[in-house]
């Protein structure tokens, strides 16, 4: 029979001093139905997963293995449904005469190894290896018969399944976005993770029709239109959870390219506390959303997380006695208790056409998804100088720049500096792997960065790279934000065309924190790499 040392898990990890007995029933209580205590461990934040598998490792005897560089025996995998390998989170990987090697996140799962050893007649080995390693091998693997190039098959049920996997494997590596590239002899699957594009499949050519048109009958484009661009959208369940898809497609030389990005309900909202606001920042926020009135924005280019911020500010101020409504180009997700405007070019319906519309709606608060032309510019500020909250985005490298980016709009300056509130820049960082996260001491150059900013850091840390974040050294990412509140003495120097080397000379003396010195902040506190912040805020700062 497989390896037999009964032992619960809050035991072994209390043994180590990594846990308390608190600590397991506060897991405990807040865990998700049927949801692993383990899982729940490091979903709270009291261990890491890395925590969790060396003290399993250890206690039970049992070696971790790395799935992504593992020669892997794809032919085991019919022993295993997949079905039961993703719900159990385990896979096959090696056979030895009568001895099955199973990686599993979970070895203490002794109902699994019971019902592998009857369903398959080997004894079971179990090996420990992480839930994404084991989620991201088995679409890899257990896929791999679907991608085959099989003209006798009807094209359209292998264009179903593959399409499902491929979404499927989206969700599991957390991506953003999934691109299907044609090329003149295959189509490449690349994901956007942590803002990286990587190909991670090849489907044979033979399927490109069938699989585009799969995307458009789920989405309600015309599958007959293939010369112009198309967008559209689904709601899908995957894993049984709730995903907005958004669709997009584009004649190439070879065939249509697909951009599904994917929008995880599960994770819509953050508050503002889950952020990564500096604590200073996050007061001077929440004070500036909480005025009765005027104009805020939301700068930074796609793909900064503004969209985020944005619900994050509106759902703090969506309570029963205000009518909030929102014109977005998309709706990205949907809110209870908030009016939300989807715009539509084709009939008329564009932002400063659907503003007008929203300001004899009686609101308090307006969301504009972005302020594109003078005219959008010009009813924003009005709406904003008439009582009402305005929230909108801009496409500027800063804070401090959305202010000549609408005077460049033609809009009156005297409207401007009277209905600004305040301006947030952000910028999305990559976060350093915390279960290979390591220190070093720093070097004169990057001392000197931190020195010009009047701070003083010895050591810095960055990631190794391991077997959890794909031996990138990285995982997830984190906000770096400089905030601009418009005080008087602002508004008065805008109003005197003083120049913007001028303003920023005052903020720096006031002590407002631009993009870098957040950025500089989060590397001394050992959440993310100075690599990271130079690559998207400049020294000047």
């Amino acid at each position: 029979m497989a390896f037999r040392n009964k032992r619960k898990l809050g035991d072994l990890l209390k043994e180590d001093g990594l846990i308390t007995e608190e600590e397991i029933m506060s897991a405990l209580k807040e865990k998700k139905q049927k949801q692993k205590l383990g899982d729940a461990l490091v979903e709270q934040g009291f261990i890491t997963e890395k925590q969790l598998l060396e003290v399993l490792e250890v206690h039970l005897g049992i070696s971790s293995v790395s799935l992504y560089s593992f020669p892997i025996d794809i032919q085991l995998m019919d022993l295993v449904q997949k079905d039961f390998a993703r719900d159990n989170k385990l896979i096959p990987i090696q056979r030895q005469e009568n001895i099955l090697t199973i990686a599993m996140n979970d070895p203490l799962d002794y109902y699994s190894i019971d019902y592998l050893e009857l369903s398959t007649g080997f004894t079971i080995k179990p090996v420990i290896a992480t839930k994404d390693d084991i989620l991201q091998t088995i679409h890899k693997y257990y896929d791999m018969g679907d991608y085959e190039d099989n003209p006798a098959d009807d094209e359209e049920a292998p264009a179903i399944r593959i399409l499902d996997q491929i979404l499927q494997t989206g969700v599991t590596l957390k991506a953003s976005d999934i691109h299907i590239d044609p090329y003149e002899t295959k189509i490449s699957v690349r994901y956007r993770v942590d803002g990286v594009l990587r190909t991670e499949k090849t489907v044979p050519k033979s399927l490109m029709n069938a699989l585009v048109a799969r995307v458009k009958i789920l989405s309600n484009l015309n599958i007959t239109e293939t010369r112009l661009p198309q967008d559209g959208r689904i709601r899908i369940l995957i894993d049984a959870k709730p995903v907005d898809l958004r669709i997009a497609t584009l004649p190439t030389t070879f065939g249509e390219k697909v951009v599904i990005r994917i929008l995880d309900l599960t994770n819509i909202f953050k508050t503002l506390k889950e952020l990564d606001f500096s604590e200073d920042t996050l007061g001077s926020y929440e004070q500036a959303i909480r005025k009765p009135s005027g104009l805020i924005l939301l700068t930074g280019p796609t793909g900064s997380g503004k969209s985020t911020t944005l619900y994050g500010s509106i759902n703090e101020l969506n309570t029963e006695d205000v009518n909030i409504i929102t014109i977005e180009d998309p709706v990205e997700y949907q809110l209870e208790g908030i009016n939300q405007v989807q715009v539509n070019n084709t009939v008329g319906l564009n932002f400063a056409t659907g503003l007008r519309s929203v300001l004899r709606q009686d609101p308090n608060i307006i969301m504009v998804g972005e302020i594109r032309d003078r005219e959008t510019a010009e009813i924003a500020i009005r709406a904003a100088l008439t009582g009402h909250l305005v929230f909108s985005t801009l496409h500027t490298n800063s804070a401090l720049a959305a202010i000549p980016r609408l005077f460049d709009m033609e809009v009156e300056p005297y409207l401007v500096v009277s209905s600004l509130n305040a301006v947030m820049a952000q910028r999305l960082v990559k976060k350093i792997c915390p279960d290979c996260k390591q220190t070093r001491p720093i070097t004169e150059l990057e001392k000197g960065i931190f020195e010009k900013h009047q701070m003083n850091v010895e050591h810095l840390s960055e990631g190794a790279g391991c077997n959890h974040c794909r031996f990138t050294g990285y995982r997830g990412r984190i906000a770096i934000h400089e905030l601009l509140i418009i005080n008087e003495t602002i508004k008065k120097m805008m109003m005197n065309n003083k120049d913007l080397s001028e303003i920023k000379s005052y903020l720096k003396q006031n002590g407002m924190h631009f993009l870098l010195e957040d950025g500089l902040h989060k590397v001394a506190k050992g959440v993310t790499t100075i690599e990271e912040v130079l690559r998207v805020a400049t020294t000047e700062d």
